[in-house]
């Protein structure tokens, strides 16, 4: 691949990851107005109406459906259903910097589902160094929350709930990966998104009733918003899988949890950085800056034998 096309696709990989970090500020403001079930079944029926008019015709969301059913549901369930009912919900329960941090191990969690589940993105020791390093992030910003407390506990499982859906959506990744351009990457966000939406709302029925419309103004701005992001960030990443391998694409999530924690930390009155959040999230970022950096090293090194 040309240098300029390389560098293309890392700057929409990196436009797509700063949409993605705003999610956790809008989102706690959203929470304060809907349930954590609701809320997601709503953002992602928007999210892939937005859609429908940028994948060539109506009908093409319903095609991908009746054809690539299988393909659809499972990145629905991985990607849509799991991935942001367990993020809404944990989110519910923690701060939004440490809800950004944990979701940062999302590209550890890339990187060992491709080592095990596609034969051309094997794990290199620069991969496992980095999961170790995230790993100690997690454990460190985990126990930070004071488990074995009431209060702790509660903030505790809503990590756990993040951190589970980081890895299944890694298997999500995965899904898209394998099919290399196959398919239609906004047909197949929006077919996926209105599916996963339409399940979560039918999800929540039972536990939170139905959706309560009767909101503020600025509720309707951060779902807005929150679809935007869904919409804009799913589109490009699923057009990234088909062109890059996923252990590499993943590595810039790293923006994620820098950027989300950041915006937490300046925009909501109740949040301010404590020093194990800072030493977890060092622990994360620093894993996978020397994957990246590591690799660097390697390419090179091969050249220049060759």
């Amino acid at each position: 691949m040309s240098k300029p096309g390389l560098l293309r696709l890392n700057l929409l990989a990196i436009f797509a990851c700063l949409l993605w970090s705003t999610s956790f500020v809008t989102s706690k403001h959203a929470l304060d107005f809907q349930e954590p079930l609701n809320l997601a079944g709503l953002r992602f029926v928007l999210a892939g109406l937005i859609q429908i008019p940028l994948c060539g015709s109506l009908a093409a969301p319903i095609r991908m459906l009746r054809k690539e059913f299988t393909t659809v549901l499972l990145v629905s369930l991985f990607h849509t259903i799991f991935l942001y009912g367990t993020f809404f919900i944990g989110l519910n329960w923690v701060r939004g910097a440490e809800g950004a941090i944990m979701i940062g191990v999302g590209p550890l969690a890339s990187a060992l589902m491709a080592h095990l589940l596609m034969h051309d993105d094997k794990m290199q020791r620069r991969t496992l160094v980095s999961i170790v390093f995230g790993m100690v992030g997690v454990a460190l910003i985990s126990l930070a929350t004071k488990p074995w407390s009431p209060v702790g506990l509660k903030e505790f499982f809503g990590l756990m709930l993040l951190l589970s859906g980081a890895v299944v959506s890694a298997i999500g990744n995965i899904v898209v990966a394998k099919r290399k351009g196959g398919l239609h990457p906004i047909a197949l966000n929006s077919a996926q998104m209105l599916l996963g939406g339409i399940v979560l709302l039918l999800i929540a029925l039972p536990f939170e009733g139905p959706p309560q419309m009767n909101q503020p103004a600025s509720f309707f701005g951060a779902l807005a918003w929150l679809s935007i992001i869904s919409a804009t960030a799913f589109a490009i990443w699923f057009h990234l899988l088909s062109k890059i391998k996923v252990s590499k694409l993943n590595l810039w999530k790293f923006l994620i949890p820098l950027s989300g924690a950041a915006l937490s930390w300046l925009l909501l009155p109740d949040e301010s950085p404590t020093l194990p959040s800072l030493i977890g999230m060092a622990f994360i970022i620093a894993g996978i800056v020397i994957g990246q950096v590591e690799g660097k090293r390697v390419k090179a090194k091969s050249t220049q034998t060759a």
